[in-house]
């Protein structure tokens, strides 16, 4: 982690991993934000995900695209999923890899951190596709902790996440465990006008 006393330099955290910090521009920062906004106020709102065994999660999400319920993809699309965001994933990888590969994204889960919301470690395994996961990071700071690809102990690495932050994962690391310890709050660009923590994964779940 940093104070921020030094400029955050663009890593390889583990083979096919690449953390890019402030990929996205302030403008585009906020486009993003209230684009957001926007899907939230649709016809499939975000909510608390249910577990299959009872369990709430404590962020809220909601789709675009290929829908997504624990632990599988339905057939079903309840908010498109924007040409321009699909794009952006494709711009991503070229940032990341140097080459986008053909990445043809057809769902993103969009995750949104209120104060105290977590997430525990998992693996992003229900998609048949594997083409990387891009995660794109807008307000509060987070630790991201990503970790191997055998269990949800150690080794792992704690990453800083801030807002405009870009993280591919792929290649050797696709199915590597991952979580969010902690969001730091407060954090955030006022300018930006969000309190919390969103995060969007644009993903390729393939047939």
């Amino acid at each position: 982690m940093t104070d921020g006393l030094f400029p955050r330099e663009r890593a390889v955290v583990a083979p096919g991993a690449v953390h890019v910090p402030e990929w996205l521009p302030p403008l585009r920062r906020r486009e993003l934000v209230d684009a957001c906004r926007a899907w939230g106020r649709g016809p499939v709102p975000y909510r608390h995900t249910v577990l299959p065994g009872g369990g709430v999660m404590s962020v809220r999400s909601l789709c675009l695209g290929r829908r997504w319920e624990p632990y599988r993809y339905l057939d079903t699309v309840g908010v498109e999923l924007p040409a321009w965001l699909a794009e952006l994933g494709r711009e991503a990888l070229v940032e990341a890899y140097g080459q986008h590969g053909g990445f043809a994204p057809d769902t993103a889960l969009v995750n949104f951190y209120e104060p105290g919301a977590t997430m525990g470690m998992h693996q992003d395994k229900e998609e048949r596709s594997g083409a990387p996961v891009v995660s794109l990071s807008l307000g509060d700071s987070c630790v991201f902790r990503f970790g191997n690809t055998e269990n949800r102990g150690r080794p792992y690495s704690d990453v800083e996440l801030a807002s405009g932050d870009l993280f591919v994962f792929g290649g050797p690391s696709r199915l590597a465990y991952h979580g969010v310890p902690r969001v730091r709050p407060g954090t955030a660009d006022p300018a930006l006008g969000l309190t919390g923590r969103l995060n969007i994964t644009l993903r390729q779940t393939g047939p």
